[in-house]
């Protein structure tokens, strides 16, 4: 098995190691050229790594050998090339960042931080004119036209509001279950003002991300004379903190927006003593750790 692979990668290296001879052909380059430029370029940016001699880019070209990330942004610049579509040629597509994250399900709650100057992503160009917000409807079906935007205009979009994304870690559980573990969440910059009055749920009650000398949370949280209550849900196993503020939790938005995956769920280990935090108020708590 791992011999197929092992000539599978080869005729992908020597395809691509072809394609890019076509491409220094068609720019009129010969190896020596490839060379004085990469040189050039080494001085001007004090990196060795760029210098491409003429043997090991004949290699590249006609044996297979893999260039390193230096020679192929070289080769990227001297060619004209856009450097993602070369990394192509070798299977690395950018463009399956985002559903690649899946693989990996981090504990930590974190902030995400997506390329979006790059690629183009699927966006829908038509939708059905009997779609109706008021009811729940399979989105997919109503999308009658699905065309390409690139990436750096929906980076343009982004930018007019200051949302970042966030991931709930695996092993947070300091809003569970209103706010499951490994969700995605949107959070406004703007609103880093905690709100402080009386709420009738729950669910209008703000959550804010927050950022602790110890990473990151998504929680309630009340602030009075410096100090910042950090209040799970009062399922959750986790004990609400008190922490200097903002000396040591900022407040970093305001969670406007979550995609959860409901299939996956699972409970949330057994505490004896939930600590008594009322789950609508504003109210202080009766048992808190303080840092």
């Amino acid at each position: 098995m791992d011999g197929n692979l092992k000539i599978v990668r080869t005729d992908v290296a020597l395809a691509a190691g072809k394609r890019l001879r076509e491409l220094r052909e068609q720019m009129g380059l010969t190896l020596r050229d490839v060379e004085i430029s990469s040189t050039t370029l080494s001085e001007s940016r004090s990196i060795d790594e760029f210098i491409i001699n003429p043997s090991r880019l004949s290699d590249i070209e006609t044996k297979g050998v893999i260039p390193s990330i230096y020679r192929l942004y070289v080769l990227s610049v001297i060619y004209r090339a856009d450097f993602t579509e070369l990394l192509k040629l070798y299977g690395v597509d950018l463009s399956f960042t985002a559903a690649d994250f899946a693989i990996c399900s981090p504990s930590k709650t974190h902030r995400l931080e997506l390329p979006t100057d790059r690629g183009s992503a699927r966006f829908p160009n038509k939708i059905d004119p009997g779609f109706n917000l008021r009811v729940t409807t399979d989105v997919g079906r109503m999308i009658q036209d699905w065309g390409s935007i690139p990436m750096q205009y929906l980076d343009e979009l982004a930018n007019k509001q200051k949302y970042i994304y966030a991931y709930v870690g695996m092993e947070d559980l300091t809003m569970y279950p209103l706010l499951l573990p490994g969700s995605f969440v949107q959070v406004d910059e703007r609103r880093t003002r905690v709100e402080e009055k009386k709420w009738r749920s729950e669910l209008e009650r703000p959550i804010y991300f927050v950022e602790t000398r110890e990473g990151y949370v998504c929680c309630w949280c009340s602030v009075r004379r410096g100090e910042i209550v950090l209040q799970s849900h009062p399922l959750s196993p986790v004990p609400p903190r008190i922490l200097k503020h903002p000396q040591e939790a900022e407040v970093l938005g305001q969670v406007v927006g979550v995609a959860m995956r409901l299939g996956e769920v699972r409970s949330a280990p057994a505490v004896q003593e939930q600590p008594q935090i009322p789950a609508v108020d504003e109210g202080e708590p009766k048992e808190v750790r303080r840092h």
